[in-house]
């Protein structure tokens, strides 16, 4: 980002005060300036000035500071992860979250996380040693996904030995439905008190979160029965776990609202308040727990959003559908393209692969797409019938033809191939539960729409699953008639820098609204221009 840009409206000079629209406009513009804020007498502002240029005739009341984008959310964040912006890009699944997109964000002093759920272990320990061939172990900050998976055992514990064995510093715990474990182990696994008596914690934890009974259990120290349970496995040693039990398990905690993939749809204005509640409730009894940082994903797809969330006191901003959408990212050019057609509303709940039988549901991309439809006629009748053998022959015949494409014996087949391989247990259950073997054979259709989208076969375009939230609408209409409009030209750096820069410039306009100063609504809007 440069300071001066050709698209920015001269400032006026002498006697370069600003008092309406055009010249305050003028000013909002260049958030970097320091300004003056001037009266006449002894009154409130009347209007404002660069501070280089001097205010002329009038008093001088009052001086607002230059506002860079690197300066908003907290520098405690820019400071814990040596950062340059308050800025994360997400870890959208199976790899959608890419090497690329990880080593592009952290060149460019933002954080990035690896989307490792749903690949398997050499797959993302792959992804380790080229992430770490191009940034060096000590290199800029970067993290890879946990995500919770109660279906597949030993899996988090494999990923947490992957992630200690190879010096991984961040991990985003995400979609955990209660502590395991493994994220404890993690979080605190080569604590020590340093000789000045400060702590040192190798590893950080940001913990994705929608509802407060779980945001709780990650910013409270663990239960100490875990932690005993840790030390009798031999996997925290004792001076590990004393430490423990006075610390919260997270360092940052992401509230996540109406996102695409896992989400409760929550309002980010009313989850936000709720988290903060309970981290000054929390610090009444475990004082560690005030430097939890808090930061704000889902809904995040304009720099207006991200102002607002700023705003409200985050420590950070967390983006993910829009990311989707960049030249990055895992997705094909086809899938990429639907995206950038999306509107607002174009999004739909439909089941999860992961936690199919249990009901959760993950947000969808909806226009171009019949996965949404097609997962949901899965489910139900997963719940209205016991069996494959009980499902009606017109039934059974329509989702062959229409969904699987395949006799669904080939498609048990198939399933039962793949889980004798990655979690046998799961047939040994199938065999007992028929209800168990139909959900494993509707879930390769829900597994395996997530992968379509990934590769260049546009034969089951119809049957795309694409992680997505109402921010990647608002992000195709604010982009609209700008370079960002073309698929081609959204990078994962360039859409940030663009989202940064504009929140910079709207909260430099709130900030004369909030004094009393007449700003023009134009002052509140950003296009996005070239900014590497």
């Amino acid at each position: 980002m440069t300071k001066d840009n050709p698209d920015i409206p001269a400032i006026p000079q002498s006697p370069a005060v600003a008092f309406d629209g055009p010249g305050l406009l003028a000013l909002c513009q260049r958030p970097r300036e320091a300004l003056l804020l001037v009266t006449e007498g002894d009154g409130e502002p009347i209007g404002a000035c660069l501070a280089v240029n001097g205010c002329g005739p009038y008093r001088e009341i009052g001086r607002l500071p230059p506002l860079y984008p690197e300066w908003l959310g907290s520098q405690s964040f820019l400071d814990a992860h040596g950062v340059r912006f308050a800025y994360v890009a997400g870890e959208m699944a199976r790899g959608i979250a890419t090497v690329d997109m990880v080593i592009a964000m952290a060149s460019a002093g933002m954080l990035g996380f690896f989307g490792a759920a749903g690949l398997a272990l050499p797959e993302v320990e792959a992804a380790i040693d080229r992430i770490e061939a191009q940034l060096g172990i000590d290199g800029p900050a970067w993290g890879i996904n946990l995500i919770h998976s109660p279906d597949v055992a030993g899996l988090e514990d494999g990923l947490v030995d992957l992630f200690l064995a190879r010096g991984v510093r961040r991990v985003s715990a995400s979609a955990f439905m209660a502590l395991s474990p493994a994220v404890v182990r993690y979080a605190f696994r080569g604590i020590r008190r340093a000789p000045d008596g400060g702590l040192h914690r190798p590893n950080s934890v940001f913990a994705k979160v929608s509802r407060v009974e779980v945001a709780e259990q990650f910013m409270a120290p663990p239960p100490p029965a875990m932690l005993d349970a840790l030390v009798t496995a031999g996997r925290l040693d004792a001076a590990e776990a004393d430490l423990a039990r006075t610390l919260p398990v997270a360092s940052d905690i992401t509230a996540e609202a109406d996102s695409g993939g896992h989400t409760d749809n929550r309002p980010l204005t009313a989850l936000l308040p709720s988290l903060f509640a309970l981290r000054r409730r929390l610090s009444k009894t475990h004082p560690a727990c005030r430097l939890i940082r808090i930061g704000a994903a889902g809904g995040l797809g304009t720099p207006d959003a991200l102002a607002a969330a700023f705003a409200m006191g985050v420590d950070y901003v967390l983006t993910g559908s829009v990311n989707q959408a960049a030249i990055e990212s895992g997705l094909s050019p086809a899938a990429r393209l639907m995206l950038a057609q999306a509107g607002m509303a174009d999004v739909v709940m439909a089941p999860s692969a992961d936690m199919f039988e249990m009901g959760v549901k993950v947000q969808v991309l909806r226009r171009g797409t019949l996965f949404a439809a097609r997962a949901n006629k899965l489910y139900d009748l997963y719940r209205a019938y016991d069996s494959l053998e009980a499902l009606p022959p017109a039934i059974r015949e329509q989702i062959e033809r229409d969904i699987f494409r395949q006799p669904l014996d080939r498609v048990l087949a198939e399933t039962r191939a793949f889980f004798a391989k990655r979690d046998p247990s799961e047939l040994v259950r199938a065999e007992k539960d028929k209800r168990h073997e139909m959900g494993l054979v509707f879930r390769w259709y829900v597994g395996q729409s997530s992968r379509w989208p990934m590769t260049p076969e546009l034969s089951r375009q119809a049957d795309f699953q694409i992680w997505c939230g109402p921010a990647m609408g608002a992000f195709n209409d604010w982009t609209a008639g700008t370079f960002l409009a073309e698929p081609g030209n959204r990078t994962v750096v360039e859409i940030a820098l663009n989202l940064l820069e504009g929140a910079a410039r709207i909260a430099r306009a709130q900030q004369l609204r909030s004094l009393g100063l007449d700003v023009p609504a134009e002052a509140f809007d950003y296009a996005p221009r070239r900014l590497r």
